[in-house]
């Protein structure tokens, strides 16, 4: 992960992990838990920030029967994958 001054290195694992790709591959869209059904998105963000990656929360409408709104993550800092290992069997 690149930083001002230079880069940062860091290693995310198991949900975190899948988090970091999903937002990665989803790039200036972002992400949602409806369009990207995890358990616990919330979490995967906050402990992705606690990292030091900067992910912006985007609150998006949504109607239906259950109206309201939901969360739009977005990845913000500039990340280079250098390994990525196991994933869904």
């Amino acid at each position: 992960m690149r930083r001002e001054g230079g880069e940062t290195r860091l290693t995310a694992t198991g949900r975190n992990a899948w988090a970091l790709m999903e937002l990665y591959r989803a790039g200036k869209r972002g992400c949602t838990p409806i369009d990207n059904p995890g358990p616990r998105w919330s979490a995967y963000v906050h402990n992705l920030r606690r990292m030091g990656v900067n992910i912006a929360t985007v609150h998006e409408a949504h109607k239906g029967p259950f109206p309201g709104t939901h969360a739009r993550y977005v990845l913000e800092s500039p990340i280079r994958i250098e390994a990525a290992e196991g994933g869904a069997r």
